[in-house]
């Protein structure tokens, strides 16, 4: 659904402004909180030997996938991301499917990032509250945003940069106190059953990666910048999520981290003390990660809200642009009190599963449009074609079909509330939102814009 510049419809269409540092910036600004929480929850269920197997599949997975999802990124570049693939691919029923999972996997991401920032906080001063700092970066944050996608960008730029150096300084300060002997102690219970249950958590390393994608309106030259943007994100991630899940776990009893939503602070208390200014010091720039990817999900849901609502899947008014700002005032509100609720009814963990779902279930059906979109419109002009296809896909579709049931699996009353949302979004669809596709869902139909106008 790429949007063509026009004198009469230019107040109501994305700037494209962003290049190829600031795409990555938000591409790892969006993942980069997954290296500073949330992962050693895999250590709760798996031990360190086990989730290193967890971590070790879901890496070839994204990799797989990053490979797969950037043709499809680049031959539509649209702001609905999965949602524009898969309802070129299947139509309306197929768009649905691919929205409501996107929506899923964005609106729960911020809280649990929201959550950890409150921890962190809490880590630096116990008198503050981790909920009410939670909900202060919600206000915080949705009002950046509202401030045009440019001046978004280039604070994600900074905040993530600074993020990544800060992981990097803590790999530093770790390797002289890393002993393999603490990596393999107390995994007599190694077994693959908690290779499957830990998955979640290590998908959470990369979790969120693909929504640069909703980006791909704001994008000047997309089909140059988005390949280069996303092939420089997952080589970073991947060098940052191993490096700092072993660093950690062999910096002492990894035990004491497996439960906590600050495991990198703690580490370092571990190796140098808590009351070491290092110590201190990470903890507080130990924020940037968060902030990071606080902002850059911000970003992400209010443009699927944003799509969704402007090819009639939610309501009209989701849709509307800031005149001034030309950002999606509503759709980025709305989200946030979605956030919130969310932030106040749930455990940490469980909205990181939640999450998950969300994102193996649109992972499945971006691969599938892939594969269907290269029978149905061979002469579809790919900017990005997939190395070695079909293999590659089709290993990131087995590995997301495996994660998904073991993530079902495993969490039977989060699948439950899952599929239940899902079954009553798809009969509000039924009932009022086919109406509303058949007359607003008009430019999906057609070829992506020319190359001016991308």
């Amino acid at each position: 659904m790429a949007m063509t510049e026009s004198p009469e419809g230019e107040s109501r269409t994305l700037r494209r402004v962003l290049t190829t540092p600031q795409l990555w910036g938000i591409a790892v600004g969006l993942v980069i909180s997954g290296e500073y929480f949330g992962w050693n929850y895999g250590w709760a269920v798996a031990g360190t030997l086990g989730f290193t197997v967890a971590t070790v599949i879901v890496t070839v997975f994204y990799i797989a996938f990053i490979f797969s999802y950037t043709e499809l990124t680049t031959a539509i570049p649209d702001a609905g991301g999965p949602f524009a693939y898969a309802y070129r691919a299947f139509g309306p029923m197929g768009g649905f499917l691919a929205g409501f999972a996107t929506l899923v996997d964005f609106l729960l991401a911020p809280p649990a990032i929201a959550a950890a920032l409150g921890a962190y906080a809490h880590f630096l001063n116990p008198a503050l509250s981790p909920l009410w700092i939670g909900v202060l970066a919600y206000v915080v944050f949705v009002g950046i945003n509202l401030f045009g996608i440019r001046e978004s960008a280039n604070f994600s730029l900074i905040i993530t940069i600074l993020s990544v150096a800060e992981l990097l300084v803590f790999m530093l300060l770790v390797v002289p106190a890393f002993k393999v002997e603490n990596v393999v102690a107390h995994t007599e219970s190694f077994g693959w059953s908690g290779v499957f249950a830990a998955l979640p958590f290590a998908i959470w390393f990369y979790l969120a990666i693909e929504g640069a994608a909703m980006m791909a309106e704001e994008v000047k030259d997309p089909r140059r910048t988005i390949p280069r943007a996303y092939l420089l994100s997952i080589g970073t991630l991947v060098v940052l999520a191993l490096g700092t899940m072993l660093l950690c776990a062999g910096a002492g009893d990894w035990r004491t981290l497996s439960s906590i939503d600050y495991p990198l602070p703690e580490t370092l208390a571990m190796v140098l003390g808590r009351g070491h200014l290092w110590t201190r010091f990470f903890a507080s720039l130990g924020l940037f990660g968060l902030i990071a990817s606080f902002h850059c999900n911000t970003l992400g849901y209010s443009r699927q809200i944003y799509v969704l609502a402007r090819s009639g899947y939610l309501p009209a008014f989701l849709a509307q642009l800031n005149e001034r700002f030309r950002t999606p005032h509503w759709a980025l509100l709305v989200g946030g009190l979605v956030g919130l609720a969310a932030l106040f009814l749930g455990r940490t963990d469980q909205i990181i599963i939640f999450s998950v779902l969300g994102a193996m279930m649109m992972y499945a059906i971006s691969l599938v449009s892939l594969i269907a979109l290269r029978r149905k419109e061979p002469g579809l002009e790919r900017p990005f074609r997939t190395p070695f296809y079909p293999f590659l896909p089709l290993l990131a579709l087995v590995l997301s079909v495996i994660c998904l049931l073991a993530i079902v699996y495993f969490n039977p009353e989060l699948s439950a509330l899952f599929t239940l949302l899902g079954v009553l979004s798809l009969g509000l669809f039924r009932m009022v939102g086919r109406r509303q596709v058949a007359v607003q869902l008009h430019v999906l139909d057609q070829q992506p814009a020319t190359k001016e106008a991308n």
